[in-house]
């Protein structure tokens, strides 16, 4: 049998085995070891299976991965995501929707010291959604705010994800890094924008609060000091090169210990819950890598990347018209696939594309993430979605999709402005030392 028919009929039974709710990671080595046993037979496979699990999670470089996960979990556990969301709406809740934009903003300083979409997503929900239920906020408005508020937090560094694609195109994590700054921040103004505006013109939607004085706004920021240290210490030491990515994650887990234990936040029960979260997440994030890896050798020994490359290439649609077809490859599987799994998966086939046809890898990347988060959020299956239905059961689904369209339209626009006006991602990996 052919090996690209091989490898066609090995994604479907990928797809088959994800549709059925087997887990992302046991669907890839199923089908990579598959595969990989019809072109090539059982030895090769069971080699495979033998060496690539371990050459992979040996790996130096992938413990960035639970040291980034781990500072996220110190500062859940230290209450920093409330005290997040409360200095946002001092400043902002006096607004029309501000409880909503601080959601937004919370999110966005959680994702400076959390590299995961849905654990944004489930930590702020847990802070937000009560409070903007108090004050009789619309269910399309608030789960929607939470929603993609929650995906900033796989944009604005850390983020795992950054990490992973840096690892399978060889590019410098730190720049990836760096990379996603501006336009997580460029993509928060325009989160509160799109709340703005959809409150002057349906005004019932989120009524303003009471206007906070300059003491209280003062002492709010006083009380998240601790998030702009942490963010300074990984990002500062990178853009510095005071400090390797893994180093910078280091010093980050450090510095969360240090706070949560110096304000009493973080007590022996939430350190023991941090590590073992710490020790899960990782575990499953390493399984879906084994995974990616298996399936990725069997994808490179079928030869369908290249396959794909030079497809995509012959279109005839320019350089552009490649780009926008993988982008809506990435918005379809966004919606029904993990982010991690996503770039697993797809970053061995449509990277040699890219960069064949010309495109900055570290662009590429800041690019792979939004599309990724717009999957994340859209209708059917948007992932993000799924978690805020389970914390917010008043709300049914089609009103949580309902509230996304805004968001939706907002990523749309940082998408445009990053094709656009690509030094938006780049200036400041430029300026790297």
């Amino acid at each position: 049998m052919n090996a690209l028919v091989i490898a066609a009929l090995a994604f479907g039974l990928m797809m088959a085995l994800i549709v059925l709710r087997t887990p992302i990671a046991v669907a890839m080595i199923v089908s990579g070891l598959a595969g990989t046993t019809a072109i090539s037979g059982w030895s090769t496979a069971l080699a495979t299976l033998k060496q690539g699990p371990f050459e992979r999670a040996t790996s130096y470089t992938l413990v960035v991965i639970p040291l980034f996960v781990l500072m996220g979990y110190l500062a859940s556990q230290s209450g920093l995501s409330r005290s997040l969301f409360q200095a946002a709406n001092v400043w902002l809740g006096h607004f029309r929707g501000g409880l909503a934009m601080a959601t937004v903003v919370g999110c966005a300083g959680f994702g400076a010291i959390c590299g995961s979409s849905l654990a944004t997503s489930a930590t702020m929900a847990a802070v937000a959604l009560p409070e903007m239920k108090r004050y009789r906020y619309a269910g399309t408005l608030s789960t929607g705010s939470v929603a993609a508020g929650g995906t900033l937090g796989i944009m604005i560094p850390p983020s795992i994800i950054f990490v992973l694609y840096g690892i399978m195109t060889e590019q410098s994590i730190g720049k990836l890094l760096l990379a996603g700054v501006i336009p997580g921040i460029v993509e928060t103004v325009l989160f509160c924008l799109a709340i703005a505006i959809e409150t002057a013109v349906y005004p019932a939607l989120g009524a303003p609060g009471p206007r906070a004085s300059v003491r209280e706004r003062l002492v709010a920021v006083i009380e998240v000091w601790e998030v702009l240290v942490l963010f300074l210490i990984v990002i500062g030491g990178l853009y510095a090169g005071l400090a390797t990515p893994v180093e910078s994650a280091a010093f980050g887990v450090v510095g969360a210990l240090f706070f949560g234990v110096v304000k009493r936040t973080l007590t022996w029960h939430g350190l023991l819950d941090a590590l073992d979260q710490t020790v899960r997440t990782t575990a499953m994030i390493f399984l879906i890598i084994i995974g990616a890896d298996l399936f990725g050798y069997f994808m490179a020994l079928s030869q369908l990347p290249l396959a794909m490359a030079s497809w995509l290439i012959h279109l005839h649609v320019g350089a552009l018209g490649v780009l926008w077809i993988i982008l809506i490859l990435y918005l379809i599987l966004g919606c029904v696939m993990d982010e991690l799994a996503i770039i697993l998966l797809t970053v061995p086939i449509f990277f040699p594309v890219v960069t064949q046809l010309g495109f900055d890898p570290i662009w590429f990347g800041v690019i792979i993430v939004v599309t990724v988060q717009i999957g994340l959020v859209s209708p059917p299956v948007g992932l993000n979605v799924f978690v805020i239905a389970g914390m917010a059961r008043d709300v049914p689904m089609p009103k949580i999709f309902r509230g996304i369209m805004p968001f939706l339209a907002a990523m749309i626009v940082l998408l445009v402005l990053l094709t656009i006006w690509p030094d938006l991602a780049l200036i400041l990996p430029r300026h790297m030392k």
